[in-house]
């Protein structure tokens, strides 16, 4: 009986056609091998060609022959003998490679007989490290043939495939392929073993619960690299990941753990896995391996951190679990500053947890500002995207906006305005939003010229950088000394303003919204901006239904009508009815712009009647007796205006 399959010339034709018709996953990520080959990946070819070829060239050859030619017993006896010579060496790899050994080892794995199979997986397992063999077993069809393996009896086949899978899915198409051979479904099997099996140690296990463990962990490795698939992500949840995620993540053997940690935190970027880590009570154990001596499961538990930690509920499980203070002794060791994944990783953790109080208070006991302001010298991006972010969360607290200014951290994050990263100039607007709110920290932004910085953001191609450069200049030009000549001594900085009112992001156009509302309350500010016909840019935007831009449009409008006839010319380009419809909003934020607005708008007489007839009153009448003084005030003036047209009226009615 024959062990191998007779080798089909399909698998061999496509070999050398695989580099020009593949196409790649649309939805993975950039990080993973492309597809065709490269020079540095041939260039061990022929360095291998040109030298004196070791003996172990020839010797490895002969026995790829044997397997080719031989009977079954001569077929196994050569795969041992193979197994034993080190597979890990390029020349090795390429002996196999050149006289056509993948084909026969793959071909090899349709065989009748349990232990060739078993023999031919031990190699491709071990040759699979290599990009290049990656590529050639995907090209002669080797993944459906691994697929079909995972449904074998046999655990220890089921674990060899399994390896195999996780170093050749490496590959973007390679992962497709798995997904569409049904081989999720049976990887996800392979980690549903006995919780003892996870929890006791190595030695106190028998071999067939050493298997058993051995299989999950494979299992677990091939799903961390399927994992850089979204289609695979969802897959997975389907089929039931979820729950055997959260068993894997108890156990005491590192393998398995950093293994699943790969995979939950890839995972982690869905929502639906988010909300699954927090539910299944994954933090608690997440947490707990981040005191681990290894640095690739540090990494991996804060990433899982990072992504998850956007969720309060998340965020409070880190903090009640004591993950706060692994994170920051990560950040604090300086023999882990060039790890710059590990660092990345633990930072914005530290940013994501930072968004609730408490764990800033926690934080500020660690002395985690001052921690950070030592990382804003770092050269990596994403490294000082992260460590401003977390700065921009603590400093929403005055205590830290001094620690920041005392440490010398304000003129370092102004001079990363001068990057180009988006996010990180997003963040640097953030911590200086905050910050100019401090006088002594607006007295040091000043004399840095950071306001001209900030406008120049402005320009920024990136939306989010221009928003909260332009929410960054509110508080900047409202604490700045001179502040109104601040604004005119930038060259054409209101057209550029004024510019930016035709950006289709709604972000930007609340924050620029803002921003008017407070250049425009120094008078000759606001007859530039009237020049430049911004009331007609605002009146544009009034029929908006997002909250953010009412609540900014209706103070730029409070703002800008007192000048002129701007108020009159408001009313003429019907803004006001659909101001009036902002008070049936929720938001006590916008009631209080949009009363203001009112308010304002209530100076001219026709406004007055297109306010009552649009049925304000009942509303002012509502919103006078708030506890907010500035909606109160304004709500009563608006009151008053139309009580005095009225009575007017009534006068006026009586004497004819």
């Amino acid at each position: 009986m024959s062990t191998k399959a007779t080798p089909k010339s399909s698998k061999t034709s496509k070999s050398n056609k695989g580099a020009q018709s593949v196409k790649h996953e649309s939805d993975d990520s950039d990080s993973t091998e492309v597809i065709s080959s490269s020079d540095e990946e041939d260039h061990w070819k022929e360095t291998a060609r040109s030298q004196e070829l070791p003996a172990d060239y020839y010797n490895i050859q002969k026995l790829v022959k044997y397997i080719k030619a031989g009977n079954p017993t001569a077929t196994i006896v050569s795969l041992c003998c193979l197994k034993d010579y080190e597979l890990k060496l390029p020349i090795n790899q390429f002996a196999i490679q050149d006289i056509g050994g993948l084909e026969v080892l793959v071909n090899l794995l349709e065989s009748n007989d349990l232990k060739c199979r078993l023999g031919a997986l031990h190699i491709l397992a071990e040759i699979s490290m290599n990009s290049d063999i990656r590529k050639s077993i995907l090209d002669l069809d080797g993944i459906p043939l691994l697929v079909k393996i995972l449904s074998e009896p046999a655990v220890d086949l089921k674990t060899i495939s399994a390896e195999t899978i996780a170093n050749v899915s490496k590959i973007r198409l390679a992962r497709k392929h798995v997904r569409k051979c049904g081989g999720i479904p049976k990887l996800v099997d392979l980690l549903d073993v006995k919780m003892e099996y996870l929890t006791t140690p190595r030695n106190k296990l028998n071999e067939d619960q050493l298997e058993y463990l051995n299989m999950a962990r494979a299992g677990a490795k091939a799903l961390s690299s399927l994992s850089e698939s979204r289609h695979n992500i969802e897959a997975m949840r389907k089929y039931g990941l979820v729950p055997l995620m959260a068993r894997l993540l108890k156990s005491i053997h590192f393998d398995v753990v950093v293994n699943m940690m790969s995979t939950c935190q890839q995972c982690a970027t869905q929502p639906s896995y988010q909300l699954a880590i927090t539910t299944e009570g994954m933090i608690p154990d997440i947490v707990g391996h981040l005191s681990s001596d290894d640095l690739e499961l540090k990494m991996q538990c804060s990433r899982a951190i990072f992504k998850c930690a956007n969720d309060k509920t998340a965020s409070d499980l880190v903090r009640e679990s004591n993950g706060l203070d692994p994170l920051v002794a990560i950040v604090k060791e300086k023999n882990y500053r060039e790890n710059k994944p590990l660092i990345a990783a633990a930072t914005g953790a530290i940013w994501k947890c930072a968004a609730i109080e408490k764990s800033v208070k926690q934080l500020d006991n660690l002395r985690t500002v001052q921690i950070l302001v030592q990382l804003l010298n770092d050269e990596n991006d994403e490294v000082l995207t992260n460590v401003v972010g977390a700065i921009s969360e603590c400093v929403r607290f005055q205590n830290n906006r001094e620690t920041l200014r005392v440490t010398g951290g304000l003129p370092l994050i102004v001079n990363l305005l001068n990057g180009t990263h988006a996010p990180l100039l997003e963040n640097c607007s953030k911590v200086l939003t905050e910050c100019a709110k401090d006088p002594e920290s607006m007295a040091i932004l000043e004399e840095m010229d950071a306001v001209r910085l900030i406008w120049s953001l402005l320009k920024n191609p990136n939306p989010r950088v221009q928003a909260y450069a332009a929410y960054a200049l509110c508080p900047c030009i409202e604490n700045a000394k001179d502040s109104g000549d601040l604004v005119r001594s930038l060259v054409g900085a209101m057209e550029l303003v004024v510019g930016l009112m035709k950006s289709t992001d709604t972000l930007v156009l609340s924050a620029v919204c803002s921003a008017i509302a407070t250049i425009a309350k120094n008078k000759e500010n606001l007859a530039i901006l009237s020049d430049h016909k911004v009331i007609y840019m605002l009146a544009d935007l009034v029929h908006t239904k997002d909250d953010l831009l009412r609540e900014n449009l209706a103070a730029a409008i409070a703002s800008c009508a007192p000048h002129g006839t701007n108020t009159q010319e408001l009313g003429r380009l019907r803004t006001v009815t659909p101001i009036v419809g902002y008070m049936v909003s929720s938001n006590p934020r916008v009631h209080r712009t949009t009363a203001m607005a009112l308010h304002r708008l209530s100076e001219d007489s026709q406004n007055c009647i297109t306010m009552h007839q649009s049925g304000v009153v009942p509303f002012l009448l509502e919103t006078v007796g708030s506890k907010d003084r500035e909606l109160q005030e304004a709500s009563a003036g608006c009151l008053q205006n139309i009580r005095k047209l009225a009575l007017r009226a009534e006068e006026f009615t009586a004497r004819r």
